[in-house]
């Protein structure tokens, strides 16, 4: 079972637009609702490729129950920690015409100590069932750096895996407890490193340094140009075919959604990113954030290329 970690869940509305005019009035041509925060665009890939997953984090209100509603007919079962407050919304517009995407993210409600506390001892008896747990995303006003670096260490204690997905200090205090697997952009490894990262070889020397630190596994988005994982079995890069991209929110969070299926199956390193990468590419091929259709992934998987650049 993949659990997965939504701390800051959101229903996410999509607004498709031909022309966005700021200050003036758009007329929607069509729109969508799903349940929304990264680890829920984790949850939704993972279960489209056959993964069994439970859902957790903070919701609350009506739009808490429409997130709990609207999962369990994507086939995710809902473990959620209730709040007296109202879940967010995240609101994103694409522009048909420029093919241009903005988004609109609220901050969500406040979570109090008591309540986190309440949040770890629910945690706590789920972790005994997963495989594999996938952290993601903010946390909650209320919550801070230590947040992520206390469930790390959770999972890390009960003996099981898990990817931690996020940024600033939640990633750099998240890594002290020396996740499974992280997944950091260009900025993010530079904060980490201090190193500039000019050149494809200065940013595997900056992974290498991460995974000296406990991280087994660093995995570098490259966009466009695929990316590549740092690993006890070496250095691996992956190669996409060019795509016309629909929808590129969330195309990171299903790649998590890859990894954490190929580790919760033991699938070799290679394995696991070809499969990531086929998931997400996928994905940005959908409208939909979050979601890829199985046939679209076995199509682009012969076309996606691994290669061992180190070890």
């Amino acid at each position: 079972m993949i659990l997965t970690v939504t701390l800051n869940a959101a229903i996410d509305k999509r607004y498709v637009v031909d022309g966005f005019l700021e200050g003036e009035v758009n007329r929607v041509a069509k729109c969508s609702y799903t349940p929304g925060g990264k680890g829920l665009n984790v949850s939704k890939p993972a279960v489209i490729a056959g993964g069994e997953v439970v859902a957790t984090g903070f919701v609350g209100g009506h739009a808490g129950q429409y997130i709990e509603d609207a999962l369990k007919l994507l086939g995710i079962t809902s473990a959620f920690y209730h709040l007296d407050s109202e879940s967010r919304s995240c609101i994103n517009i694409w522009d048909g015409k420029k093919e241009i995407q903005t988004e609109f993210l609220e901050p969500g409600f406040e979570v109090k100590e008591e309540e986190f506390q309440g949040f770890l001892q629910l945690f706590q008896t789920l972790i005994e069932k997963a495989d594999v747990v996938a952290i993601s995303g903010s946390v909650p006003k209320g919550l801070d750096g230590t947040a992520y670096q206390k469930m790390v260490k959770m999972v890390k204690d009960a003996g099981k895996k898990v990817i931690l997905d996020t940024s600033g200090n939640l990633l750099k205090m998240g890594i002290e407890a020396c996740p499974t697997m992280i997944k950091p952009n260009l900025d993010e490894i530079r904060m980490l490193t201090g190193k500039s990262c000019d050149t494809l070889e200065d940013m595997v020397d900056a992974a290498k340094k991460i995974h000296t630190q406990g991280v087994e596994i660093v995995a570098v988005s490259l966009g466009g140009e695929g990316s590549f994982v740092v690993s006890e079995s070496g250095v691996y890069r992956a190669r996409v075919p060019k795509l016309h991209a629909v929808n590129t929110v969330g195309c990171g969070d299903s790649m998590i959604a890859g990894f954490a299926l190929g580790l919760s199956e033991n699938l070799p390193i290679d394995e696991i990113l070809k499969k990531a990468s086929g998931i997400s590419a996928a994905s940005a091929l959908r409208e939909e954030t979050g979601y890829f259709r199985m046939e679209d992934m076995e199509k682009l998987l012969p076309e996606i290329e691994i290669t061992r650049i180190e070890g």
